[in-house]
């Protein structure tokens, strides 16, 4: 069995207009939902990740450090996949059936539309939108990565910080 958690970045900050898209930070209403949903995903969920990986974004990159602190994973073992960024279902699918076997639960912190769009291609349950911070968990009765395909991921729990 393989569990693929895909999270969205927290809330971004749009203060600084000159900075790129891949340089803006959290705002504070990140910075707040973020450790908010890493103790949520490690009470509620029991989320242990095996492998953190990130957008090389900074507000993706952010996110993943304040939850993976909440779920006790290194920080410094969070790794940084450029594919991650606004790259698309096929590349972000390619990421996923690279993963090293060894691996059952794997967390992607990364950008919609992309994750929104990876959620419903995986899964056998359709979302409109995973929000700022939301997670979207999956889970794949294989034993390899490489055997992830379209529609076959079984629907484990779709979580977020407006979520009662």
């Amino acid at each position: 069995m393989k569990q693929l958690i895909l999270i969205r970045h927290a809330k971004s900050s749009w203060v600084d207009p000159d900075l790129s898209d891949r340089d803006r930070p959290l705002n504070n209403r990140g910075k707040r939902d973020a450790p908010f949903m890493g103790k949520r995903l490690k009470k509620e969920h029991n989320v242990k990740s095996d492998l953190i990986l990130s957008s090389p974004a900074k507000r993706a990159i952010g996110t993943a450090r304040i939850i993976a602190k909440a779920i006790g994973y290194p920080k410094e073992k969070i790794e940084i996949k450029d594919s991650l960024y606004g790259s698309g279902v096929t590349a972000m699918l390619n990421v996923i059936q690279y993963l090293d076997d060894s691996l059952n639960e794997v967390m992607l912190f990364g950008h919609n539309p992309d994750h929104t769009s990876l959620a419903n291609y995986l899964s056998n349950q359709q979302v409109d939108n995973i929000p700022t911070c939301g997670v979207f968990c999956v889970d794949f009765d294989i034993q390899s990565w490489q055997d992830v395909k379209k529609g076959e991921g079984i629907f484990k729990f779709f979580d977020y910080p407006k979520k009662s």
